[in-house]
């Protein structure tokens, strides 16, 4: 009996979400595995009613079950930036989710956006970091032209730029955020990466980084790389700046394996990834603690206008709830669940709008299930 914390969250939420759950009871009853399903109302609705994001509480419970299903948080009503901190980014953080794990697989049956690519050229790991770079909360905006803070920002600004006059007044605003990685930070995603590697039978990890200007912060994510490498010999290394694996990701997606990011490289790079493997609605993404409480997701929004239609692709969901099975040690119920997606997206009968069909989400659902239970 697995006690799962489940967090419908905001529009579609609630209806891929029972459609995720309905996949893993029906692999569940194969395998004889059981789930105790523990709801929590956090999101839009409950901010607006309560003005309550995600109490500490609420943390503590959940800390208490084996992982998180999260369906998708977001709404226009709410000022951005309140949910994705307060709920998301609180969760990663208090549960030190430090591995972001995106498969970036094509399956049969779906159609690739580039041209001459097919399954087998298509089918990778992007692991990012998840709890330091750029998203550690560490900015501000300075409005005093005159405060010492402003003075020595412009100080190392005229280091570079010498048009600039460090003494000029006037009404100057000027904002800045701050990356931060550690080498143990760094370590760990590293360590995660090439065990990943190992598991999977990759042979090539690549790590992204922009050292080449930012050379602070990543020549530090580098210099780890390289220490974390030598403990792997037969697995193949390399570097690319990030705006140069997002132009071979298209060319050549066939040639990435498992590839290791900072957290905002990679927040970017994976969505260029779930294009590539046919749409948001087929990507599923985790937020790992090896040792802790993980969080599983699709990677999608939740597209408030789909609200109540029933017409959302559930798949990305479904997969989710894969990778929370394999996370928790359930391997064979994980791939009977991968195993009928296959089936379903390859038979290409049950199909969503985004995939150029006319099925609901809970026709997709039941495709699932019932290839499971060998309909």
């Amino acid at each position: 009996m697995y006690r799962i914390s489940v967090i419908p969250g905001d529009g579609i939420g609630p209806e891929i979400i029972s459609e995720g759950i309905k996949v893993i009871e029906a692999a569940g009853d194969v395998t004889g595995i059981k789930f105790d399903w523990r709801y929590h109302p956090f999101g839009a609705d409950h901010y607006l009613k309560t003005g309550e994001v995600l109490p500490d509480d609420a943390l503590e419970e959940m800390e208490r079950t084996d992982s998180i299903f999260l369906g998708a948080v977001g709404d226009p009503r709410v000022r951005p930036g309140i949910l994705e901190k307060e709920l998301l980014l609180k969760m990663r953080f208090y549960f030190d989710q430090y591995v972001n794990l995106r498969p970036i697989k094509l399956y049969p049956g779906v159609p690739c956006p580039l041209q001459g690519k097919g399954p087998e050229h298509v089918n990778f790991y992007v692991v990012r970091e998840n709890t330091e770079d750029f998203y550690v909360g560490i900015g501000d905006r300075l409005r005093d032209p005159t405060h010492r803070s402003v003075l020595e920002i412009k100080r190392k600004i005229y280091e570079v730029r010498l048009d600039i006059d460090i003494t000029q007044g006037g009404s100057e605003e000027m904002a800045y955020q701050i990356g931060v990685i550690s080498r143990e930070g760094t370590r760990r995603i590293m360590e995660f990466a090439f065990e990943l590697a190992k598991k999977k039978g990759k042979t090539r990890v690549t790590a992204v980084d922009k050292a080449n200007v930012l050379t602070s912060v990543y020549g530090l994510w580098r210099e780890v790389f390289e220490d974390v490498s030598g403990n792997y010999p037969g697995i193949e290394t390399e570097f690319n700046f990030v705006d140069a694996v997002t132009m071979w990701f298209v060319k050549n997606p066939e040639w990435y394996q498992v590839v290791v990011t900072p957290n905002m490289f990679g927040d970017i790079i994976t969505d260029l990834g779930a294009m590539i493997q046919g749409g948001m609605g087929l990507a599923p993404g985790g937020n790992i603690n090896p040792s802790g409480i993980s969080m599983f997701e699709p990677i999608h929004g939740s597209a408030p206008k789909y609200k109540g239609m029933n017409r959302a692709n559930p798949i990305a969901t479904i997969l989710a709830g894969q990778m929370m099975l394999e996370q928790l040690g359930e391997q064979e119920t994980a791939d009977i669940v991968e195993n009928a997606v296959i089936e379903v997206l390859k038979e290409g009968k049950v199909r969503t709008y985004d995939l150029g069909g006319s099925s609901t989400t809970s026709e997709v659902g039941d495709a699932v299930v019932r290839k499971i239970e060998g309909g």
